[in-house]
């Protein structure tokens, strides 16, 4: 078997000096687009070569995306019950009590657990990360039992590095066990700039320098690598304890929270709200199905498990993603992602005017569709490491492959390709009745389907923060009105950003990362 290290830092093909596992590779990287256009293609021309053919198909795809419509919107209700519930518990008397589910961990007690905590910071505003620490020192958990890191770009300039690192270190040095500010060069030969290469820095400066002068055994330490605008709700560290200490095999998981892009939703225009609360509802929907999640933006895990993997990747894009198949394929499929049914707040996507934040909110999308870049990494993993179970190789490799499709082509076929049969299927077809009733017919299926709308509607007013009282009530009102906007949403925002990543992986042109804007807008 090849061992693990041979591709546990690939970000592309050309990492490979082996021309058949570059070929292999590149194969992988090509797949997710081919699928994509080649969906699209084939809508076109069958609509023009086998019109009754696409009229049937689209009709079935229609009652397809309802069925699925449905089934999803069950498992919100029943993820976003249950995260409410777990908002209203006090989670540090919970742990307290707690039986110690696993002799592996070495604790006696909860009072054992050492929480990491790593921000890392790109010339975001001192209120932006402010927000976020003071979160921190407010939270219903001991401060002397957490650690928290800034981990600063050197490319951001000493003098604003300073500055903000005097300010934070004046306010909370003295607060938790330990606050540090590290600094991560920009000049490391081979490393991309960007969040992974940053906290990766970060992560092996504390153990280092803090972990292992220290003496602390890494499986008394859980890590929660954090953007820097998350904002956790109180109880956070007293849930993530509870699941971690009574789990089983709680080395092998990572922790996930649901975000709730809410910090500044009140400030943010409709289309850029829409955007939010879907991105906000579909990962409540994903603690719902764990079986096929993989960890995502703000997420918690194991200090003994990114040692044993080296870190995140620091030569790539979606780190978030990666770092849960890079400690699937080293320990050879025995990893999974823990839902904590519990909300860490975060910004929306919202610039100084109307056009940028359009702007931003496509780049923001883009960048979340460049996670398409893990499925060549595990794809290839999958090929290499047999000790992979078969089953598993096939559920993911299938679910996260078509789940990249469903991204890239669902809303393209259900809101613009449904008229191509009468526009392309000539005279003939368009004087039979299906021809007649296509339109009638896939209006209808649309019009059941809006009942998930009408869930996600009521859900994005029970999750807002207090709203401003200078804007005035009306603002509740354009709440549930937003969501008309959806299927535009979905389209300009959603399918097109995701196809042009996969396009780009694709065609080999590799995408760096993009930092998205963290300014507060002030009204």
């Amino acid at each position: 078997m090849v061992p693990y290290e041979y591709y546990s830092k690939l970000s592309k093909a050309s990492d490979l000096a082996n021309k058949k596992d570059r070929l292999l590779y590149r194969s992988f990287e090509i797949l997710p687009g081919v699928l994509a256009w080649l969906t699209i293609i084939l809508i076109f021309l069958l609509s023009a070569m086998t019109p009754v053919f696409m009229a049937l198909f689209i009709i079935i795809f229609d009652v397809y995306w309802f069925i699925k419509t449905v089934y999803l919107s069950l498992h919100l209700r029943v993820a976003f019950g249950k995260v409410r519930q777990n908002m209203n518990d006090n989670w540090l008397e919970k742990v307290k009590v707690v039986k110690i589910a696993s002799p592996e961990l070495g604790m006696n007690s909860w009072e054992d657990l050492t929480h990491l905590v790593l921000l890392p910071m790109y010339k975001e505003p001192l209120e932006t990360v402010e927000a976020g620490i003071e979160s921190i020192a407010k939270a219903n958990y001991p401060k002397d039992k957490i650690v928290v890191v800034i981990a600063q770009e050197d490319r951001a300039g000493d003098e604003f590095n300073d500055k903000i690192a005097d300010e934070l270190k004046s306010k909370y040095q003295n607060i938790f066990r330990e606050f540090f500010v590290v600094k991560h060069p920009g000049n490391i030969p081979g490393e991309l700039a960007g969040k992974g290469s940053n906290i990766a820095y970060a992560g092996k400066w504390f153990k280092e320098n803090y972990a292992d002068k220290n003496g602390i055994p890494y499986e008394k330490i859980i890590t929660s690598a954090f953007d820097i605008d998350t904002v956790i709700m109180p109880e956070y560290f007293g849930r993530l304890s509870y699941v971690y200490l009574t789990t089983k095999d709680p080395l092998y998981a990572s922790y996930q929270p649901v975000p709730f892009y809410v910090n500044n939703i009140w400030e943010a225009p409709a289309f850029a709200r829409v955007v939010a609360f879907s991105a906000t509802f579909w990962h409540t929907i994903k603690q719902e199905r764990v079986e096929s999640s993989t960890t995502f933006s703000s997420h918690s895990m194991p200090f003994k498990v990114l040692v044993d993997i080296d870190f995140w990747q620091h030569n790539m894009v979606s780190e978030d993603s990666r770092i849960f198949w890079q400690a699937f394929l080293r320990y050879d499929g025995n990893y999974r992602n823990e839902s904590l049914y519990f909300p860490v707040s975060m910004d929306a996507n919202v610039a100084h005017s109307f056009w940028q934040t359009m702007i931003n909110i496509y780049k923001q999308q883009r960048r979340w569709g460049w996670g398409v870049e893990n499925v060549p990494y595990f794809m290839f993993g999958f090929v290499k490491n047999k000790l992979v179970p078969l089953k598993k190789k096939l559920y993911l490799g299938f679910t996260i492959i078509e789940s990249f499709w469903s991204w890239s082509t669902n809303a393209i076929i259900i809101f613009l390709l449904g008229w191509l049969p009468i526009a392309l299927g000539g005279v003939e077809f368009n004087k039979t009745v299906l021809s007649y009733n296509l339109p009638f017919i896939t209006r209808g299926i649309m019009t059941f389907a809006m009942v998930g709308l009408v869930s996600s509607a009521i859900l994005s007013i029970l999750i807002l923060p207090p709203r401003p009282p200078k804007l005035g009530r009306f603002k509740h009102l354009l709440m549930i009105l937003q969501w008309a906007l959806m299927p535009v949403t979905m389209i300009l925002l959603g399918a097109f950003p995701g196809l042009e990543a996969q396009t780009r992986l694709m065609l080999g042109k590799y995408m760096g990362f993009w930092v998205t804007p963290k300014d507060r807008i002030k009204k």
